[in-house]
């Protein structure tokens, strides 16, 4: 008896159902263009990649997609000289696409020199610009490097916050009394958190984050702190409110958020990349080129 109300039921509740039909944001696809270059100064060339992607419908993943042509970086190097940024040398290096169809791209290797972009001597002065071929268009990105401070102390701590599987560190920096300055933390499992040195400049800070997760003992987390300036901070920013618990914040949430890379095809001047004139023209994800330091926690 007991078997024959469960398939009436089932029946019942199947043949309430109705067919909704949603309507979902729909655009032309986008170039996606993720340029993050992290820096460790002890190695000898910057980890230049460069990954082109495009949107699709709503429910779709991006897909990889290819330039035209190499793509290209500008390395212009800046010295003020009574109030005016001078540029006193200038280099390139052209980024070559790995597989055909990949949409991955490092320095080109079948060039007569070297391609790579070397970390030492890297600083503040330094200017990066961007340009990619991309169907029939160029689009560019312009970025300086921005260095970091070291991670003093990581520690795992005895908090919680909301409930008790959760896992709390504690990491401890001195910043750089010299400049303001904005860090972006990368905690692993696609999670970011952002800070600014406006209330601790030049002193030793700690603060805690806490995983929403408790891990097994003798599980290595490693946490990254990058150099960032307000523009790349407030991208992160954006990228962390949009984003999902269940993605990485360079996956679907970069098609939401507008970084720095700009359509300059119709542009007259290089050094102007707002697109004032074209607002609705322009690529998705950001380039930067920053500093990082990493330190590993071992949990207890």
């Amino acid at each position: 008896m007991k078997k024959w109300v469960y398939i009436l039921l089932a029946l019942f509740i199947s043949s309430c159902e109705d067919v909704i039909e949603v309507d979902v944001p729909q655009e032309p696809p986008r170039l996606v263009v993720e340029a993050l270059f992290r820096v460790d100064s002890n190695e000898p060339f910057v980890p230049v990649v460069v990954k082109l992607t495009t949107t699709n419908s709503f429910f779709d993943e991006i897909t990889a997609t290819s330039a035209d042509d190499n793509i290209t970086i500008l390395i212009d190097q800046y010295e003020n000289r009574e109030g005016i940024d001078v540029i006193i040398s200038s280099g390139s290096s052209s980024l070559s696409e790995t597989e055909p169809g990949s949409g991955i791209y490092v320095p080109d290797p079948t060039f007569d020199n070297d391609q790579r972009i070397p970390s030492v001597g890297l600083n503040e002065d330094m200017q990066f610009t961007m340009i990619i071929p991309y169907q029939g268009r160029r689009y560019a990105a312009q970025t300086r490097y921005v260095p970091s401070t070291p991670i003093d102390n990581l520690a795992q701590g005895t908090e919680t916050l909301f409930d008790e599987d959760e896992t709390e560190v504690v990491i401890t920096y001195t910043d750089d009394p010299n400049r303001s300055n904005f860090y972006v933390f990368d905690f692993g499992f696609g999670e970011y958190f952002g800070s600014e040195d406006t209330f601790y400049q030049g002193q030793p800070f700690s603060f805690s984050y806490f995983y929403d997760e408790k891990f097994d003992p003798g599980t290595e987390l490693e946490i990254s702190i990058l150099g960032a300036d307000q523009e790349f901070f407030n991208y992160m920013n954006l990228l962390v409110e949009q984003s999902d618990d269940d993605f990485n914040i360079f996956d679907t949430p970069v098609a939401t958020v507008r970084g720095n890379v700009f359509d300059i095809t119709d542009l007259d001047n290089i050094e102007v990349l707002d697109n004032v004139d074209q607002p609705n023209s322009f690529a998705l994800g950001y380039f930067a080129i920053v500093e990082e330091y990493k330190a590993t926690l071992i949990i207890q």
